[in-house]
């Protein structure tokens, strides 16, 4: 069997980001070696909270979860997306309390001290805000030669945005933050993926998937397709029938390598940070993609702009599995 790669995620858990949790804990490609929680869908704090009973249900233990940074890097946080994920971030479930608490150690704490036990191995998952990602490079700048590679859900690059018509959430959360991490001095230095919305969009869960998980003899699938429900009544609008994106699953299964990419060229990558329409928005240099592949002789950053297979099926097969 092939070695499982040690996975460290950094979330802000709301529906999606338990969806992604419920794949990455059923893969056998996967060792989930820990978990930050930073604000964005909710509060860290309660992020952190979410994630420790989703765990608690799924019968895992002995992964740290550890809450990160609260505010952002130039402002406050502002709050969560109630309308999106409810005002607790999982739909307004409530889960049974977990008996295990946070991780004595913050987020940026635990990552960079993962980072050091798995040297060469670890790859970062991030699909929240990049608060505690730029946080542990600004402690430790020698981080990402310590990683394997770096995945984050967030932008729109050629698609429109999701909270102004320029910018996704996660990047609009915190654009300094992602600046920060996709800095050109930084992705000279990482394996450096980007998963936006031009992809995510594309990839539905449907009502018939959203049944297949409530009828499932395992209780973290039943929760999830129960918090589902919050979030397919948000996107009914948006498509048009009940159903919503999977922004952040899609992420967990690029990073875990079990799905292929059939369209992400490597290019120079910039966050706009200027207090504009466009602030948040993620500025991919994809002028090459006309030749083909789109790579650029000045590499930069992975943009997936489609997958060979619809993502939904690697996850019913695996959290159903």
């Amino acid at each position: 069997m092939t070695e499982r790669i040690p996975v460290f995620l950094d979330c802000d858990t709301g529906i999606d980001d338990a969806v992604a949790l419920g794949y990455l804990l059923r893969s056998p490609a996967v060792d989930l070696v820990g978990i930050g929680a930073v604000s964005g869908n909710t509060d860290s704090s309660q992020a952190a909270r979410n994630t420790l009973d989703l765990l608690g249900i799924a019968g895992v233990t002995g992964i740290p979860v550890a809450v990160g940074a609260h505010h952002h890097f130039s402002q406050d946080y502002r709050g969560g997306a109630a309308h999106v994920h409810g005002d607790n971030g999982i739909g307004g479930m409530q889960l049974p309390r977990s008996e295990q608490e946070p991780d004595a150690r913050t987020a940026v704490e635990l990552l960079i001290d993962l980072s050091h036990q798995y040297a060469g191995t670890l790859h970062v998952l991030a699909v929240g805000p990049l608060t505690n990602i730029a946080l542990a490079l600004q402690a430790d700048p020698t981080l990402p030669s310590r990683v394997k590679a770096f995945t984050v859900m967030g932008g729109a690059c050629l698609a429109p945005g999701n909270i102004t018509a320029a910018a996704e959430a996660n990047i609009h959360n915190d654009p300094e933050a992602a600046a920060y991490a996709f800095a050109a001095e930084v992705t000279a230095q990482w394996d450096a993926t980007l998963v936006p919305l031009d992809v995510t969009m594309q990839h539905t869960l449907e009502e018939q998937h959203q049944h297949a998980l409530a009828a499932s003899d395992d209780p973290l699938a039943r929760v999830l397709a129960e918090m589902l429900d919050h979030y397919m009544d948000f996107y009914r609008p948006i498509f048009g029938r009940r159903t919503c994106a999977l922004h952040d699953p899609l992420a967990a299964v690029i990073a875990a390598g079990e799905i292929g990419l059939s369209d992400a060229p490597r290019v120079p990558l910039e966050i706009d940070t200027a207090d504009g329409p466009a602030r948040g928005a993620t500025i991919a240099d994809l002028r090459g993609i006309h030749r083909g592949t789109g790579d650029s002789s000045r590499g930069g950053v992975r943009i997936v702009r489609a997958v060979d297979r619809p993502v939904i099926d690697v996850l019913l097969d695996t959290i159903l599995r």
